[in-house]
């Protein structure tokens, strides 16, 4: 018998890692990570294109002109630049929405956690730029010096699913927050140097475009379309005025509010679904669909329909126009004899590795902030070496800090080359972290953090036990399933002397119904019926939707109204998010995953393997975890 691991699901590390954090960062970093192969396989079309016998019709496509008239009003742009201007403001629009959300609801509304990558952050910005300042040649090469602070999120997560460590869920929450850093600042860079000459008129009115959009989050106006006309007119203003419209795009998407869905908004949700179910008619299935718009932020749902596009056609579209470099004819020898092209990489890749690294650990020597639970010093290393990514951004600045065709293409290949080397760089750290300090899925915490508080955990068995067993538990998962027998006959075995313990660790990705079931559970708990459900729950596995749930609450005299007000207003998901917490904490990465007088048992756990490690604890004080320095 065996946990539900990553292998056992036949499914990469990260995958079942994610399942750990809130369902919007997750499914926003799973995006990213995926949209990564199709820029990669963008990128080596691009190249291949651009250097084969077909060359030439790889620029004359890129600079066919596409025009829109409207009277005597003219917008002509080739497609590059309706790439570059155009649909990369909308992703870096999605960009602002996500940093948002986060803020606002997220991983990041707990500021100590912010403290230490935004340091890095800064760090990772001023000593590429310093670096390539000291490399690059004067005059007209020097203005490059922003093509070396931005990091590629979505090259980033990706090379991180590759070449990092087996347990990275806090490691790429830390690095997506330092991206984070990067991308406000380059893209400020980009609306602010690399601009063309201000129209004054046309950046106020870029300017009340923007008033508009933060008047519509602040009254929480629910229709899409308002900010799509205000986004426009931003857009357009935005071009007109000089200005890049990247930074219009994420000033537009850092105004989009994000909130959390009211009890009354999803109420209403809820009975106009209900009426619906009871009569299918097109007036009412036009009713409940803008109830449920009304009750989710318009972040969010802006979120959801964007963010696959952007990461998934745009991004890679971009690379396709402006990574096409053609090496021929001697471009690549001069490119390698090039000040400029290895003061792109040395800013990238030693730049990156540096500052990021001094920044994070020197803020953490200052007492200024700590790094999250599970993530080492020398995955630290790692992580920054692979920020050395810079691409997306990193080739927009390049494009636009150079008028010389030449520089152009000595910056662009400098900033590939920085990328392969810093998955080389980022795998080398990672693995003598792993050799060195020990820094691997084995070196998780193993100290059940927090201990053991008969206030607060569910505990079956008498509270003064001498013995504790603990076990992190997904109510969908078979193998926990199968492990209810044990535990069973483990408390046969040792009777009053046990005490059971469990928490929550639903893994959403795995188990879809999960979560549910778990709030299910925790309101089983606040009407005193959490065991009665429990078992009912392992007994139903199978079947844990909605309205399975009310049933079981039924038939063991819960209140289901009350349950199922429970589970739609969503009243229990920060206590279950707070064992999730604690699981990552104490190390706990599948389910189910079991502590022994509060140390973290790994292997088999069958019941005499644990009934041995449980008499071997017995009149000894229960493990607990050092407090944080």
């Amino acid at each position: 018998m065996s946990a539900t691991t990553v292998e056992d699901q036949t499914r990469p590390p990260r995958r079942q890692l994610l399942a750990q954090l809130g369902r919007p960062l997750r499914s926003f970093i799973t995006t990213e990570a995926g949209g990564a192969g199709l820029l990669l396989a963008a990128t080596l079309i691009a190249l291949v294109w651009a250097n084969s016998p077909l060359s030439d019709s790889y620029e004359s496509f890129w600079h066919t002109e596409l025009s829109i008239r409207l009277g005597d009003w003219t917008l002509d742009l080739d497609l590059r630049h309706w790439l570059d201007e155009g649909f990369m403001a909308l992703f870096f629009f999605v960009i602002g929405l996500e940093v948002r959300r986060e803020w606002a609801i997220g991983e990041l509304r707990d500021r100590s956690r912010v403290t230490v990558p935004v340091i890095a952050g800064i760090g990772g910005m001023l000593v590429p730029a310093l670096l390539f300042l000291l490399i690059a040649p004067g005059g007209e090469a020097s203005g490059g010096w922003g093509i070396v602070i931005a990091t590629d999120t979505a090259f980033l997560l990706g090379a991180m699913a590759i070449v990092g460590p087996a347990c990275p869920t806090q490691l790429r929450v830390f690095l997506l927050t330092l991206s984070i850093v990067d991308d406000l600042v380059a893209i400020s860079v980009i609306g602010i140097v690399y601009s063309d000459s201000i129209d004054a008129i046309a950046l106020l009115v870029a300017l009340a475009c923007l008033v508009g959009i933060a008047v519509l989050s602040s009254m929480r106006v629910w229709r899409g379309s308002a900010y799509a006309v205000l986004g426009l007119g931003l857009w357009l203003a935005t071009v007109i005025s000089g200005l890049h419209p990247t930074i219009a795009g994420m000033a537009a998407g850092l105004l989009v509010a994000a909130y959390t869905p009211s009890r009354r908004q999803v109420d209403e949700a809820a009975s106009r679904a209900h009426a619906f179910r009871q009569s299918p008619l097109a007036s009412l299935a036009r009713e409940t669909t803008r109830s449920v718009e009304r009750a989710v932020s318009p972040n969010e749902r802006m979120q959801e329909l964007l963010h696959p596009w952007t990461s998934y056609l745009i991004v890679p579209l971009f690379a396709l126009a402006n990574a096409g470099v053609d090496l021929r004819g001697g471009a690549l020898g001069d490119a390698l004899t090039s000040p400029l092209t290895w003061a792109v990489v040395a800013g990238l890749v030693a730049g990156k590795t540096i500052g990021i690294t001094l920044g994070a650990l020197g803020s953490i020597r200052a007492r200024l902030g700590r790094l999250p639970q599970g993530v080492g010093e020398g995955q630290v290393v790692g992580g920054a070496a692979l920020s050395g990514i810079g691409f997306t951004v990193s080739l927009l600045i390049a494009g636009l800090a150079f008028d010389s065709e030449r520089l152009q293409e000595e910056a662009k290949i400098g900033v590939l080359m920085a990328a392969a080397l810093a998955v080389i760089v980022g795998w080398l750290a990672f693995k003598l972290a792993a050799v060195l300090r020990g820094e691997v899925s084995a070196g998780l915490p193993t100290i059940l953090d927090p201990p053991v508080d008969v206030e607060r955990d569910h505990i079956r068995g008498p509270l003064d036990a001498p013995l504790t067993l603990v076990e992190y538990a997904d109510f969908e998962c078979p193998f926990c399933g199968r492990a209810t027998g044990m535990v069973k006959e483990l408390r046969r075995r040792f009777g009053d002397d046990l005490r059971y313990v469990i928490r929550h660790l639903p893994l959403v990705d795995v188990h879809p119904h999960a979560e549910l079931a778990a709030q299910a559970m925790e309101e089983a708990a606040v009407q005193g019926r959490f065991w009665e459900l429990h078992d009912k729950l392992f007994d139903h596995q199978d079947e844990l939707e909605f309205e399975d749930l009310l049933g079981y609450a039924g038939k063991i005299g819960i209140d289901v109204e009350e349950m199922a007000r429970a589970l739609q207003d969503g009243r229990h998901s920060e206590r279950v998010q707070e064992d999730v917490v604690s699981a990552e904490a104490s190390g706990a990465r599948g389910t189910p995953t079991f502590f022994v007088g509060g140390r973290r048992h790994v292997g088999p756990y069958d019941a005499e393997t644990l009934a041995a490690e449980l008499e071997a604890t017995r009149g000894q004080p229960p493990v607990v975890a050092a407090a944080p320095a």
